[in-house]
């Protein structure tokens, strides 16, 4: 029996998270933060690519900003990495995922791409899901994850699948993607059937992947390029060159790279995932039943259901109220209906500018 290659992890951990403010913030960002139990996102999504069957040491790529925050993170989980790629500014995921397909030792690599801020519930399921897509990446597919939709999500992008790939035990091409939509949209796909949301994961070799930047977006490559053949290594850490890293196009791997290849596969799972993108997103993940609260933190709760409260610092007491989400950080409070906090940013905003 052939032993499947070992895939280098790549995690992404450069995003900024502010729309679970005020918890998350410019210095801890939400991948960083126990918003699940005694360990983070991050944490958790070093874990989940720890199986030395399976995987090689990961890849780091986030901001020069967190350096201190992961290198602790990563040692009280006991999950090193001696590669650690810091961007010198935020340029968007397409030229953070081409630091690391250059930094790979061999062109023939496989990286599988995964963001340092989503939950996944079903590792056993995201695993099988893995190991099922490494004989379609060997064949140069880029293959992304697809997200079995259980409802007519707007906050997601969709991947409409076309045609079984011939081999393959569960992928098929990916046939288009599709902007977040609105609510028709959303209900039209769902009822049609074959989209799947998006959720930001991929598997491909290295070689893949910088031969889709040459074509597609060949200045992009160009500045990485630069920005790798110049960098700085201090004690196994690489600092790209930040003139020839600022110079890269600002992209998603979507826009720059997925939407303009030929040969893009979709891999359908169900591993109970989320990207946390909001406060009510964080709510159904950690309710216990239909009606109860979710609650972190010191918090006591009368005559009150369905509320999300996440308390840092102060005790809270509530009575008589549903349906609210009341997050406490530091000597800020923040209180608003569930259902509305896509408003986080705009809430933030006004505080900031009140200061």
């Amino acid at each position: 029996m052939q032993q499947n290659p070992l895939i280098t992890p790549v995690i992404l951990s450069g995003g900024s998270g502010t729309r679970l403010w005020p918890l998350s913030t410019p210095e801890k960002p939400k991948q960083f933060l126990n918003l699940f139990g005694p360990l983070s996102m991050f944490q958790l999504t070093l874990q989940r690519c720890a199986d030395e069957s399976l995987y090689r040491s990961p890849v780091i790529v986030g901001s020069a900003n967190h350096v201190a925050i992961m290198q602790e993170q990563m040692q009280e989980v006991g999950v090193m990495s001696d590669n650690i790629i810091l961007e010198p500014c935020p340029r968007n995921t397409a030229p953070a995922i081409a630091l690391a397909a250059l930094a790979a030792e061999n062109p023939t690599d496989l990286l599988l791409v995964m963001p340092s801020d989503h939950m996944i519930k079903n590792l056993a399921a995201f695993r099988k899901s893995v190991m099922a897509s490494i004989p379609v990446a060997q064949s140069r597919w880029l293959v992304t994850f697809g997200i079995e939709a259980t409802g007519p999500a707007t906050g997601y992008g969709y991947i409409q699948q076309g045609d079984r790939i011939v081999g393959s035990s569960g992928s098929w091409s990916a046939k288009r993607f599709v902007e977040k939509p609105n609510r028709e949209h959303a209900e039209q796909m769902l009822a049609e059937g074959g989209y799947h949301w998006n959720a930001g994961i991929f598997l491909f070799r290295a070689d893949s992947y910088l031969e889709a930047m040459e074509r597609h977006s060949p200045e992009m490559l160009a500045a990485c390029q630069a920005a790798m053949n110049k960098q700085r290594i201090d004690t196994d850490i690489c600092y790209p060159d930040p003139d020839a890293f600022a110079s890269a196009p600002s992209d998603s791997i979507d826009y720059a790279i997925m939407e303009r290849s030929d040969k893009v596969a979709v891999t359908p799972v169900n591993p109970g995932w989320s990207d946390v993108g909001s406060w009510d997103a964080l709510f159904e993940l950690s309710k216990k039943d239909e009606h109860s609260n979710a609650i972190v933190g010191k918090a006591v709760t009368s005559e009150s259901g369905n509320n999300l409260i996440h308390s840092e610092g102060m005790a809270v007491a509530v009575h008589g109220v549903h349906d609210l989400i009341i997050v406490t950080h530091g000597n800020k409070i923040m209180i608003l209906p569930r259902g509305k906090s896509q408003n986080v940013k705009d809430i933030a905003q006004l505080l900031e500018d009140e200061d």
